[in-house]
């Protein structure tokens, strides 16, 4: 079995993942070094995992890891949450969320209903990714993230603190407030999930990672990893 760590230095956070003739996989870009005897293969995209990359990065190549040594993936000012995805448990990640997983770990794209994802102002093809364990999953977090289980009710978020749902839960986004009280609520579309099941929610950024983006006005992904 795999084992993915993560690692703090000056301030900047990485996941070292130890591999004993096995495999994981990662999103493309996202190795930094690697030492041991270790194959890395970028496999070819099929035609329809092609032209999901003309509408979402989500579809881009996942390299391949195998065989036994280290592997240090990219630092970033932001940071990492790893967890284990079980079996039979289904999980929906937000665009640019996934970061690695164990090799049995199966990877797939989902894409969001048309009005929920036009009203939560993401856009009219958003492509997922979907993963199943067994097996570790590194994910990108812009802070801690905590796992909150929801029984028969729902989760509203103002803003984007989701980072991942499983299956069972249904999303969907309302006015913050009855119109026309919503014009002078100051609060904008909710975000909602509904159903059973488990979200990866992050209340709050690293503070380094926010004031880079309050400095810059740039995203750290697109400047540090591509």
């Amino acid at each position: 079995m795999a084992v993915f760590t993560t690692r703090e230095v000056e301030g900047m956070r990485q996941v070292v993942v130890d591999i004993e003739r096995e495999t994981i996989r990662a999103r493309k870009g996202a190795m930094s070094n690697m030492r041991g005897n270790i194959d890395f293969v970028p496999r070819l995209p099929t035609l329809g995992h092609f032209l999901r990359t003309l509408f979402s990065k989500e579809a881009r190549i996942r390299p391949s890891y195998s065989g036994s040594g280290r592997i240090f993936l990219q630092p970033s000012l932001s940071g990492y949450h790893v967890f284990e995805a079980i079996g039979g448990e289904r999980w929906i990640l937000e665009p640019g969320v996934y970061w690695a997983s164990e090799g049995s770990v199966n990877l797939g794209i989902y894409r969001e209903r048309f009005w929920p994802s036009l009203w939560a102002g993401d856009g009219i093809l958003v492509w997922k990714t979907t993963m199943q364990g067994p097996g570790q999953v590194a994910v990108n977090a812009p802070g801690p993230v905590e796992v909150i289980d929801i029984q028969n009710a729902q989760f509203q978020a103002q803003g984007r603190l989701v980072l991942g749902h499983t299956e069972g839960l249904k999303f969907s986004s309302k006015r913050a407030a009855r119109f026309p009280r919503n014009l002078f609520s100051g609060q904008s579309r909710m975000r909602v999930y509904s159903g059973t099941g488990r979200l990866l929610v992050c209340w709050t950024p690293y503070w380094n990672q926010y004031i880079y983006e309050l400095m810059t006005g740039e995203d750290i992904t697109g400047t540090i990893f591509e």
